[in-house]
C-alpha cells in the first residue's frame, strides 16, 4: 500500500508540475510574431481542422498602430502537415475577434468587421485563400451594430447552429459594463450568410449589484450543451476581488429566444474564469474540456485578470466541479510572459491547439502580458490519460 500510495503521489506532482519554458526559446511551434515595438499585437487565435486534415489557423492584430478602430485586420494560415509548418495564406481586411469553424465541409469565419463593429459571418470555398465579402444582409452582414467576442466555440442545438456573442451597444462605453450577453443561431441547413436566417436571444446587461458589487462585467461567453441536454451561455467573469476566478452560467430557453440568470446560483468558482476560455464535450471521456489560466499562489494578490503565465488543462462530468489534470505552459514571470486565448480542437486522442504567447525575443520581449508578439501551436498528447489517471 505504501507503495502504490507513493506512486500515486509522483504520478500526480509529476502531472501537475510546471513546464517551464527554456530562456529564450519560445514554446510550441511558432505561427506567426510580431516584435513589440511595431506596437502591432497578435490577437484572437483560431484553428479549425479541414475535412481534408489540414489545419486552418488564423489571428487579428491589435494595438497602437493596428487599424482596429478603422477597418480590424485578420492574418490567415494554413498547414498540411500537422502543425510542424505554416503558411501564410491571406489577410482579410475587415475582420476582427473571429472564429473559424466547418459547417457541413464548408469553412466559415464569424466575428466583427471591426472593434466593436457589426456582425458578420464569411466563407472560403479554397480552404481559407479566398473569402466572401459580407456586403449586406444576404452575404453575410448577420447584424449592423456594436458587437463584442472573441473565438469562441460553435454548438448545435435543437437543429440549429449556435455561438454566444455580447451585445456592446449601451449607454456607457466603459469596459466590462457595456457588455450583454446573448446567443445567436440559424438552422442547420440554411444559408448562413442570410441575415435573416438567424436569430437572436434578448440580452442581458451588466448589473452593478451583482457579486455584492464586486461584478465587473461579463464577455467571451462559450455556447454548451449541459448534460440534461439544456444550452447555456457559460461566460468569463470579471471581479473587483483580486485573485478570484469565476464564471457565469446564463440560461438559455428551448426555442433559443429568451436568455435569464439567476445571480444566486449562476456565479461558480472555475479557473480561469477572469481570461478568455473555450469549452467542448468529449463523447468519448464523456467529459467537457477547458484550457485555461491558473493563478499560482505568488500572484493571488492580482487581480486574477492580470495572471496569464500558467496555463492548465481542466475537465468536468457536470461543467460545475472541475479539476486541473496538467499545467501545459508556464513562465515564472507574470509582467511580460503570457499564455493566453487558446483556441483549440480534438483530433482523435489529441488536442491542438493556437495560443497567442507574450515571450522573450532577441528585442527585448513583449510589450507586455497582453499584448503577444507570438502565435504559437502546440499539441496534447493522449488527453484522456489525464483524467482516466
Amino acid at each position: 500500500m505504501k507503495i502504490l500510495f507513493a506512486a500515486t503521489v509522483l504520478f500526480f506532482l509529476s502531472a501537475l508540475s510546471p513546464v517551464y519554458a527554456k530562456k529564450d526559446k519560445v514554446p510550441g511551434k511558432v505561427v506567426d510574431y510580431l516584435p513589440a515595438s511595431t506596437k502591432t499585437f497578435i490577437g484572437s487565435p483560431s484553428i479549425v481542422i479541414l475535412p481534408n486534415g489540414d489545419y486552418v489557423a488564423s489571428h487579428d492584430f491589435f494595438g497602437p498602430s493596428s487599424t482596429e478602430h478603422q477597418q480590424a485586420l485578420t492574418a490567415v494560415f494554413r498547414s498540411s502537415d500537422r502543425g510542424r509548418s505554416w503558411e501564410k495564406l491571406t489577410e482579410i481586411n475587415g475582420q476582427f475577434w473571429s472564429n473559424l469553424f466547418v459547417h457541413q465541409n464548408v469553412l466559415y469565419i464569424m466575428g466583427t468587421w471591426k472593434h466593436h463593429g457589426n456582425l458578420i459571418l464569411r466563407k472560403s470555398l479554397d480552404g481559407g485563400n479566398s473569402w466572401s465579402e459580407p456586403t449586406d444582409s444576404l452575404h453575410g452582414l448577420l447584424r449592423a451594430g456594436e458587437y463584442h467576442t472573441a473565438p469562441m466555440p460553435m454548438v448545435i442545438f435543437q437543429g440549429r447552429l449556435c455561438r454566444a456573442i455580447e451585445n456592446a451597444s449601451s449607454t456607457t462605453t466603459a469596459w466590462g459594463k457595456r457588455y450583454s450577453a446573448m446567443i445567436i443561431s440559424a438552422p442547420l441547413h440554411a444559408d448562413l450568410l442570410v441575415a435573416s436566417n438567424w436569430i437572436t436571444s434578448n440580452f442581458l446587461t451588466y448589473d452593478a449589484n451583482y457579486l455584492d458589487g464586486n461584478f465587473g462585467g461579463w464577455i467571451e461567453g462559450n455556447a454548451v450543451v449541459t448534460p440534461d441536454g439544456k444550452l447555456i451561455d457559460f461566460l468569463r467573469v470579471e471581479t473587483k476581488e483580486a485573485g478570484r476566478d469565476l464564471a457565469a452560467i446564463v440560461n438559455i430557453s428551448e426555442d433559443l429566444k429568451t436568455a435569464s440568470f439567476d445571480s444566486l446560483t449562476g456565479f461558480l468558482d472555475f479557473a480561469g474564469g477572469a481570461r478568455k476560455f473555450s469549452i467542448r464535450y468529449d463523447e468519448s471521456s464523456k467529459l467537457y474540456w477547458a484550457i485555461t489560466n491558473r493563478i499560482t499562489p505568488e500572484f493571488a494578490s492580482l487581480p486574477a485578470g492580470q495572471v496569464r503565465n500558467t496555463l492548465v488543462l481542466q475537465s468536468s462530468p457536470d461543467l460545475r466541479n472541475w479539476t486541473i489534470h496538467k499545467v501545459l505552459l508556464h513562465h515564472p514571470d507574470v509582467l511580460k510572459h503570457g499564455f493566453q486565448y487558446v483556441d483549440w480542437q480534438f483530433e482523435g486522442k489529441n488536442i491542438i491547439f493556437l495560443c497567442r504567447t507574450a515571450f522573450d525575443d532577441t528585442f527585448g520581449g513583449a510589450d507586455n502580458f497582453h499584448n503577444a508578439n507570438y502565435l504559437t501551436f502546440h499539441r496534447i498528447k493522449n488527453f484522456r490519460k489525464y483524467a482516466s489517471n
